[in-house]
């Protein structure tokens, strides 16, 4: 059986595509950045040599299996990856948690909510999800505003429920319905 492919989506000024193991040493370089680790919940640090090859290598089967859509974020112009996009299927609910990072050269330009907005409707429309939803640590409220930039409302907050960096920290929890998005899409 042939494995299907995960689609390249197009932005005004982003394409996500597929990651390659031609990726693997630009990732370490952006994700391996203490600020990135720092504000995400599974970006590693160190982030040893082999890392990147070994998360790209899980894309495929994790797609071909229905559990994941990870998504290179890319620019248009010149190819450049920016920092990934993805999301974490739940079949057996139609529902996903999208979770993202942008490299930090590429922060504050708007990159990260275009390609959420993207990705969004990629699991609305193709995946035929019912809910999206996604969280950020309370510490990290850059994130948020992606979240309610690309129209997902605060559902709450979920005190001391993860560990980072041997620290407990609260995490703020985002939803979107397909009606919700339904509703909205067409002001995007």
């Amino acid at each position: 059986m042939e494995s299907l492919k995960l689609p390249i989506l197009e932005t005004v000024r982003l394409l996500l595509r597929p990651f390659q193991l031609s990726d693997a040493s630009d990732v370490q370089r952006l994700a391996g950045n203490w600020a990135i680790a720092d504000t995400t919940l599974n970006v590693p640090h160190p982030y040893e040599d082999g890392m990147a090859e070994a998360w790209i290598s899980t894309h495929q089967p994790s797609f071909d299996a229905g559990e994941l859509a990870a998504f290179a974020i890319t620019l248009k112009a010149n190819s450049e990856l920016v920092g990934a996009v993805g999301l974490q299927v739940d079949q057996s609910f139609d529902r996903a948690n999208m979770g993202y990072w942008i490299g930090e050269p590429f922060w504050g330009l708007g990159y990260c909510t275009e390609a959420a907005r993207s990705i969004v409707k990629y699991g609305f429309t193709e995946l035929k999800l019912q809910r999206l939803h996604a969280q950020h640590l309370a510490r990290n409220p850059a994130s948020g505003r992606v979240l309610q930039k690309i129209g997902m409302s605060k559902e709450g907050t979920a005190r001391q429920h993860t560990k980072k960096w041997g620290k407990f920290e609260d995490l703020v929890l985002y939803g979107l319905l397909r009606s919700e998005w339904e509703g909205r899409e067409s002001s995007w």
